[in-house]
C-alpha cells in the first residue's frame, strides 16, 4: 500500500475499453506525515476521492483486478481509501 495526495487527473480520447467511465488519477507519492515524495504514479479511482486529497493505493496489478472483477484488465494501481488521519 501507498500513501499519496491526488494532485491531477489525466482524460484520454482513445483507451482501453477497461477504462471507459473510471476517472484516472495522477497521485504524488508521500511518507505517513504527509510531505511529499520525489515520485508519483497514475491510479484508477475507485472511493471517490478528488484533487487535494490524501488517498491510499493499492499497487499491485491482482489485487486491483479483482476489485475490479475483472481477470484480464491492464491495470496496476487503485486508490482503495481516502485517507482521514495517520497516527505513527
Amino acid at each position: 500500500m501507498i500513501l499519496g495526495r491526488v494532485v491531477g487527473s489525466i482524460v484520454s480520447t482513445i483507451n482501453h475499453p477497461f477504462y471507459d467511465a473510471k476517472k484516472l488519477l495522477v497521485v504524488e507519492k508521500t511518507d505517513a506525515a504527509g510531505e511529499p515524495l520525489a515520485d508519483y504514479l497514475i491510479a484508477v479511482e475507485h472511493v471517490d476521492a478528488g484533487v487535494g486529497e490524501r488517498v491510499l493505493v493499492l499497487d499491485e496489478g491482482n489485487g486491483g483486478r479483482q476489485i475490479f472483477a475483472s481477470s484480464d484488465a491492464p491495470l496496476r494501481s487503485v486508490i482503495v481509501g481516502i485517507i482521514d488521519s495517520v497516527e505513527t
